[in-house]
């Protein structure tokens, strides 16, 4: 499985990555291997304030549904609307095309504060 070294995560198993003055935000590799095939996404809302630990998110799969938490706090500035049509981009793509939303974060220092890759890596293998 891949989880890339510049980017943070959260124990939920979302992944962050600074972009610009947001930080985007999507499903780890791990989580959506764990789901099975995704069918449907509900995107968050653009101008919602979130905290760290909120439910922004519900992923539909083959298997379950799985709730989606902000791994920083802030205003919800952009989500990706393409998954609305494709919700299997989280599956293909998880780092790239696959990602949900970003967030405008209220303390920066929050994404900090989340896994580094080595550090998720040892809490999925562990």
């Amino acid at each position: 499985m891949d989880h890339p070294d510049d980017l943070r995560y959260s124990t939920d198993h979302e992944w962050a990555r600074a972009d610009g003055g947001a930080v985007r935000i999507g499903i780890t590799d791990y989580a959506q291997d764990a789901l099975g095939d995704v069918v449907y996404l509900e995107l968050p809302t653009v101008g919602a304030v979130v905290a760290a630990g909120d439910k922004i998110s519900e992923v539909e799969s083959t298997k379950s549904v799985s709730d989606i938490f902000a791994p920083v706090g802030g205003t919800i500035v952009e989500v990706n609307a393409e998954l609305e049509g494709a919700p299997e981009r989280l599956n293909d793509d998880p780092y790239g095309q696959g990602w949900i939303c970003a967030i405008e974060p209220g303390d920066p220092a929050e994404l900090d504060a989340l896994l580094d890759g080595a550090a998720y890596r040892a809490l999925i293998e562990g």
